[in-house]
């Protein structure tokens, strides 16, 4: 018996993306099916003020730098210093085509002070 859907339920990866070997660097992202222009591909990166730095989930994990990139981030919430980031897609991306993010216009301070 397959469980009933519930959309609560943890999904690592959205159906549209897989994980496979990338020429870019290791593995990353992959479009299986047409993913249209301002996507949301779901959560990628959870800051978590008790370890000062973020955690990332499947998407963010796999999701490889590109300077011309095809996703972005965006904060989906900011609450007592967590803050939830999700993968939006840029552009229109065809089968097969790598999803990526330009590092350094993320908007994510890795392990750096933050300065204000």
């Amino acid at each position: 018996m397959y469980p009933v859907y519930n959309k609560f339920y943890y999904k690592p990866l959205p159906d549209c993306v897989e994980v496979k070997k990338s020429p870019i660097e290791g593995f990353g992202l992959f479009a299986v099916d047409n993913i249209d222009e301002e996507f949301d591909l779901g959560m990628s990166h959870i800051k978590v003020p008790i370890i000062q730095g973020y955690v990332r989930t499947s998407i963010g994990g796999f999701l490889n730098h590109s300077e011309d990139s095809n996703c972005y981030l965006s904060e989906q919430l900011d609450w007592d210093d967590y803050r939830v980031y999700n993968v939006i897609t840029s552009k229109k991306i065809s089968i097969g085509e790598e999803l990526t993010l330009n590092y350094h216009l993320d908007g994510l301070n890795y392990g750096k002070k933050e300065t204000k």
